[in-house]
């Protein structure tokens, strides 16, 4: 009797290798990000959302007069149709602001005029350089578009479920800014655009992460940039994804309302003490820590001066007894164990935390779509059939 030899499973396919990607790259042991090759660090430094999205999509910063150019195509499509505006009204207030952004998303594609017969895509797998060349910079195309219009539908939801008016974009405002403005009706400070357009930065792109591969698996079936960018919010919402950085203001707000600072030790022992996790501590890729999380940390501190200072101090006090708990398994904080405290400073509800995320992410997914596309190949995974029975009889309802 022949024995069927099982494959090796790569749950998660940690560790599998699909494509070849100059977007974004993570050195886990050294706790290192670069997008196109920049580290995150000095981007964070000098850089704003806008150049980095186009270094992201192009493969190479702007010269000024590109940027620019830039910047006015992403603010020339701020704007969201009325008819979406309108769409979005009709949900439920009780709607997730991750749902609600996916459905503005695929509302818009029926607005989108370069959206038409979806056989255009079959362009990506055929011999026409030129129709797959067209079909590359269309996808482009509608790629910045939404990179435009991502924090308008983002803001548009927070003032629509308050029963406030929503606000359109101004001219002459930054990205982050306009996001701010929308928001809340009022210029941000310069601090706080400042603080929101290094969050947009460093939320940006981030190696092959489980919304960018949803976003590449979706578009390697030759279909509209939308679709692509649709399924990756959905893949983000997940609090083992983007969702983590609400429940860290939460074990936070805990701890503050055990008493502070000075129960930290103690809540943490009861915490690992019934095998519980520190929401924001530990990723799949950094056994070190998170360079986005150290960036963080700092603006955090600069807005705990005005606002939430019991908070950071709480942060502060739980990092330092955790990672000498945990520090030599490789669990640092990430990303999310400081952006949570910097959103909640500047005045964001917990709920729009991701959505943010998103907002930022964006870019990134559009970057790795259109690499993708280059040298495109419909992803189709294998899964093994462990029953290995190929001739079971189908019995009849009535004989069951």
């Amino acid at each position: 009797m022949s024995t069927v030899q099982v494959p090796e499973i790569k749950k998660g396919l940690e560790g599998v290798y699909f494509t070849v990607s100059n977007v974004s790259a993570i050195n886990g042991q050294e706790g290192r990000l670069v997008y196109r090759g920049i580290p995150i660090e000095a981007l964070a430094e000098h850089s704003s959302f806008e150049e980095t999205s186009f270094l992201l999509i192009e493969g190479r910063l702007p010269r000024r007069d590109e940027l620019e150019t830039f910047v006015q195509t992403l603010r020339r499509n701020m704007d969201v149709p009325g008819q979406v505006i309108d769409a979005l009204k009709k949900l439920p207030r009780s709607t997730h602001p991750m749902d609600a952004l996916r459905f503005g998303v695929s509302a818009l594609v029926g607005f989108d005029a370069e959206v038409m017969d979806p056989r255009e895509g079959l362009a990506l797998m055929g011999k026409d350089e030129e129709a797959r060349r067209a079909y590359w910079e269309k996808g482009k195309r509608m790629g910045i578009r939404l990179i435009a219009k991502f924090p308008t539908l983002v803001a548009a939801w927070h003032r629509i479920r308050q029963g406030l008016p929503v606000v359109d974009p101004l001219p002459d405002l930054s990205h982050a800014g306009n996001f701010l403005y929308m928001m809340f009706g009022e210029k941000p400070t310069p601090t706080a655009e400042r603080v929101m357009d290094v969050a947009l930065i460093l939320h940006a792109a981030h190696g092959m992460n489980a919304s960018t591969f949803t976003a590449i698996v979706i578009a390697s079936t030759a279909v509209d940039m939308y679709s692509a960018i649709a399924g990756a919010i959905g893949a983000l919402k997940g609090p083992l994804h983007g969702g983590a950085n609400q429940l860290v203001l939460a074990q936070l707000r805990e701890i503050q309302a055990r008493g502070g600072v000075s129960r930290v030790e103690e809540w943490l022992e009861e915490l690992l003490s019934r095998k519980g996790r520190v929401m924001g501590f530990g990723h799949r890729v950094y056994k070190a820590y998170d360079p986005r999380a150290r960036i963080l940390k700092k603006w955090a501190g600069e807005l705990a001066k005005e606002k939430e200072r019991e908070l950071y101090e709480i942060a502060v006090k739980l990092e330092e007894i955790n990672i000498q708990k945990l520090g030599e398994k490789g669990i640092f904080p990430n990303v999310d164990f400081y952006s949570g405290l910097v959103y909640g400073a500047l005045g964001i509800p917990t709920e729009f935390f991701t959505p943010i995320f998103a907002v930022a992410r964006v870019s990134g997914w559009v970057a790795d779509v259109l690499e993708y596309w280059k040298e495109n190949r419909l992803i189709r995974p294998r899964a093994w059939y462990s029953d290995q029975v190929w001739d079971r009889p189908y019995v009849p309802i009535d004989e069951r």
